[in-house]
């Protein structure tokens, strides 16, 4: 085993049993827990983490009754019949060594039913159903399936059970004053605030027994106006420990914040101070979470006594195998999570299933396998882009030899200019990590070389990745030296004035919008805080202070030929961030747009059929974000010589840039060569 981490390597000795070493793989919804006929997949799933050397594994959240669940049919865990389908996860975890607990999630007024429940009758902004306030038999009623749940989990094989105490969930709305306004014994003083959340784990301790891992989910800091203040929060984590939890967890904010807490602008470890801060208070280990996905932080944040273990969710999409290529130093070869939640949260919030952007094959081990082929292969693949790379790294994995030709002068296509965006400094790692893999993989690349017919002709199969170029719209003046495309600015390849308009607002323009606003990337912690207004836990209630933004170096107008408002098209756990971002800044909206001309004075643009209500935006760049075009003259070509050739990513559909898309594609194509 390697010395590089070795405190987040050590064993964790919890007196009935030892976790193998202080990672943690968080709960994380994949779609797979509301069936049991998905079982199998969940099983492989879970068993791939496990295999892959993680010390402890969270499942998605199950609901302890009906009335908890998420949306009608989604996974709850009433009865022993259930119990008894959950073996084939927990059976095929232990042998590959690993440790599960069962999430218990009750979802309270964020439920998506007319079951709900709550607190109090007060509908929560993420839900169109108004809870009904539990009664206190109703309370009673609650705390007994949370015990029943545990009990049933013990009964599956779980080694364990996490209480969700956090992201606004049913006891986080009994805690905090913004959603429990009840004036009995289970409101009012915070004293009584917290006592659903102390019985629910003294009942859980009572029904698992004492040599069970019961991990509590404590929101640390709410993040919504009339949340918990500190000494509360510190209160409540005296009282679980002394209920019966043997680990405390860290949750950071509720859904309906509107602080982002982990998308990829927001700093990797932004809230291991808030777990250092609670650590000393309590003498159970506590796991601090969020924005965590390399093992240099999750050491240090160990090492440095903010926290006993580590946990990530999403890190484990990316990479199954993250624990093991730190034991064994090969951290440069971690497929890192770039924190995009295209294919995780925005799915899972679309009720679909799961999976990550960079690694296709996470929820889909079962049918999506990458395994030896009967015949190697001499491949071309050209374009060196997400679809191209990861295209190659499969091919290679089922052990053809490989050729990557790429026009440019280094690796990463568009996630090459991704990368330079505020906030998605992350989209580099994936390019050093398919850099590493091609390494070992002993690909032939050749940058810097355009490869035409003649030179793919004597391979057994082309792919062709070469991608997209900006569109040009055909508008008059689109030649006038102050116009750039957006690949040409976020390059630094052409001068951008004071005053800038962005033609497209899509999410190009977006990501532009914030490129030309901040003065410098990527963010501290501490700059991020105040640009977003979060302050030290015991700052106020729910840890908000007033956000103080910094001022954007550049006017900035964005603008679309659609009336929609700008930003609707983005992903549903990020886009809201984005429009956030652009409104702190200042930036100008325009929609319903015609594009007149451009000139020595400006853009022109109108408005609507009629073209009425001309104006002049008096700038001194105009950036291109009007789509893309595939960029693919060999296909056409190399199929007409009978070269079997494949089309892959931007070079087969130039929608809006889809990396999910393109990725997935690469590597099922990979799959059936």
């Amino acid at each position: 085993m390697t010395t590089a981490y070795p405190h987040l390597l050590e064993p964790l000795d919890l007196g009935f049993t030892t976790l193998r070493n202080r990672v943690v793989m968080g709960s994380m919804h994949t779609g797979l827990e509301d069936r049991a006929k998905d079982f199998d997949r969940l099983a492989a799933y879970y068993a791939e983490r496990a295999r892959g050397g993680v010390g402890l594994i969270v499942t998605g959240g199950f609901a302890p009754s009906l009335a908890g669940a998420l949306y009608p049919g989604s996974s709850v865990l009433v009865t022993s019949r259930q119990a008894r389908r959950h073996r084939v996860i927990t059976n095929a975890v232990h042998r590959e060594g690993g440790r599960i607990a069962l999430q218990i999630l009750h979802a309270g007024r964020y439920a998506y039913h007319p079951l709900a429940v709550s607190a109090s009758a007060l509908r929560s902004p993420i839900s169109p159903f108004a809870p009904r306030a539990l009664s206190a038999r109703g309370i009673r009623s609650t705390i007994a399936a949370y015990a029943r749940c545990a009990r049933l989990a013990r009964e599956a094989g779980y080694d364990g059970v996490e209480i969700m105490g956090s992201e606004g969930y049913l006891l986080n709305q009994f805690l905090a004053p913004r959603t429990n306004h009840r004036t009995d014994e289970w409101g009012g003083s915070p004293e009584n605030r917290r006592r659903l959340a102390v019985e629910v784990v003294r009942a859980v301790r009572e029904a698992a027994g004492p040599d069970f891992v019961v991990v509590y989910r404590l929101s640390m800091i709410d993040l919504v106006p009339e949340g918990q203040s500190w000494d509360e929060v510190v209160a409540l984590a005296h009282e679980v420990e002394t209920a019966g939890a043997t680990i405390i967890n860290t949750g950071i904010g509720w859904h309906e914040a509107r602080v982002p807490t982990i998308v990829t602008s927001v700093p990797r470890g932004a809230f291991t101070r808030v777990t250092a801060k609670l650590r000393p208070e309590v003498t159970v280990p506590v796991i601090t979470s969020n924005r965590i996905s390399m093992p240099d932080l999750a050491e240090q944040v160990v090492a440095d006594g903010s926290a006993d273990l580590v946990s990530m969710a999403r890190p484990f999409l990316a990479d199954p195998d993250w624990v093991a290529k730190a034991a064994g130093d090969r951290a440069d070869e971690i497929n890192t999570c770039i924190a995009c939640n295209q294919a995780c949260l925005d799915h899972t919030f679309a009720r679909r299933t799961a999976t990550c952007l960079v690694n296709p094959r996470a929820v889909r081990e079962t049918t999506l396998v990458i395994a030896p082929s009967r015949r190697s292969k001499h491949v071309a693949v050209v374009g060196a882009g997400p679809a191209g790379l990861a295209s190659a790294v499969a091919l290679t994995e089922r052990g053809h030899r490989v050729e990557l030709f790429e026009a440019g002068d280094d690796l990463g296509g568009q996630f090459a200019i991704a990368m330079r965006i505020p906030g998605k400094e992350e989209f580099a790692e994936t390019i050093r990590y398919f850099r590493r893999r091609l390494e070992l993989g002993g690909v032939k690349v050749h940058l810097g070389r355009r490869a035409d017919v003649e030179d793919l002709t004597d391979f057994d199969e082309v792919v062709v990745a070469t991608g997209v170029e900006p569109r040009v719209p055909d508008v008059p003046g689109i030649d006038h030296p102050k116009v750039v495309t957006y690949a040409a600015a976020v390059r630094g390849e052409a001068p951008l004035g004071r005053r800038v308009a962005v033609m497209g607002a899509g999410g190009i323009g977006v990501d532009v919008s914030e490129y030309l606003t901040h003065a410098e990337s990527p963010m501290t912690v501490e700059q991020w805080m105040t640009e977003w207004g979060v302050g030290e836990p015991d700052a106020s209630r729910g840890g908000l202070v007033e956000a103080s933004p910094s001022p954007s170096p550049r006017e900035v107008h964005l603008l679309q030929r659609k009336a929609t408002p700008i930003g609707r098209g983005l992903g549903k756990t990020t886009g809201w961030v984005h429009r956030a971002a652009l409104k702190a800044k200042g930036v100008h909206h325009h929609v319903g747009v015609n594009y007149e001309r451009i000139d020595d004075a400006g853009l022109h643009i109108t408005h609507g059929e009629n073209r009425s209500d001309p104006q002049v935006l008096d700038v001194d760049t105009v950036v291109l974000c009007t789509g893309q075009e595939s960029v693919n003259t060999l296909g056409p070509q190399l199929a007409e010589r009978g070269v079997k050739v494949h089309v892959i990513g931007g070079a087969d559909v130039a929608a809006e840039l889809d990396a999910k898309r393109a990725v997935r594609q690469a590597t099922e194509l990979a799959a059936r060569v």
